[in-house]
């Protein structure tokens, strides 16, 4: 009896919670991962840090691929080779992976405080918009994560993108490619 009385006075007061909160008051949310996922802003940070740190992953991944090679020759010819060879080119693979370890720990490094950076930078972007259109529609409360339902009549993420796209500055013309050199005759 007792606990059906709680959850009776539990429900009607989550209820009228929520009636009194809704009451008079205008309420929106927004997607934040569709908003980082579509928004120009971020797939140019995106476009921004492919450009930056592009050449130097396929630079590693070209050293690694030539590590493997060796290795693998290494491996296939070991038993051919003198003592003082085997030990002199174990030590050169030792030395060329301690390297590309080294390179490649830096690189991602170098990525992830890059990446963060630029994702500050949009997130900044995102939230002013927030402001500047709640504040021009009359939104109380705009919510973000932590939502686990919302009506689509509340959702204002689609307009929100539509501001973000007309803030957007516009996308550089593609750079035309480079001329191939001429052939040596």
């Amino acid at each position: 009896m007792r606990i059906k009385t709680l959850a009776l006075i539990l429900a009607s007061t989550l209820g009228f919670g929520s009636v009194a909160l809704a009451d008079g008051q205008k309420i929106a949310v927004v997607n934040i991962q569709r908003v980082l996922a579509e928004a120009p802003q971020a797939r140019s940070a995106s476009q921004t840090l492919e450009a930056e740190f592009g050449p130097k992953g396929k630079a590693l991944e070209t050293q690694k691929k030539d590590f493997e090679g060796r290795a693998q020759k290494f491996e296939r010819d070991q038993a051919t080779m003198s003592e003082a060879e085997r030990t002199k080119t174990s030590r050169e693979l030792r030395d060329t992976q301690l390297n590309y370890e080294r390179r490649a720990k830096e690189f991602q490094e170098d990525v992830q405080l890059r990446q963060n950076e630029e994702l500050q930078k949009v997130q900044k972007t995102i939230v002013e918009v927030v402001r500047v259109y709640a504040k021009a529609q009359g939104y109380d409360i705009v919510l973000a994560d932590g939502v686990i339902y919302s009506s689509d009549a509340v959702d204002i993420t689609s307009q929100l993108l539509s501001t973000l796209t007309a803030k957007a500055p516009a996308a550089p013309a593609a750079a035309a490619p480079a001329a191939a050199p001429a052939p040596k005759k």
